[in-house]
């Protein structure tokens, strides 16, 4: 017996919000998005600005997280 269902993207961010989901690797980032991520990187991207980007696309942040070293946090 198996049982199929698909979960709407509302379920999938009350999932994600939760920490209930377990995604592995971040999606991918476009090219611009990478550009941006190396420049918040090299600290050429304000914090506040950083905030505001994160906030409009979270991957960004878990592809900042998995880049920096484990000592720094």
């Amino acid at each position: 017996m198996s049982f199929h269902f698909t979960v709407s993207g509302l379920t999938r961010n009350l999932i994600h919000s939760l920490g209930l989901d377990h995604e592995r690797a971040p999606r991918h980032l476009t090219p611009e998005q990478n550009l941006l991520l190396e420049c918040y990187l090299a600290g050429q991207v304000p914090e506040s600005a950083w905030n505001d980007y994160v906030f409009e696309m979270p991957e960004l942040e878990k592809h900042a997280n998995a880049r920096r070293p484990r000592n720094a946090a």
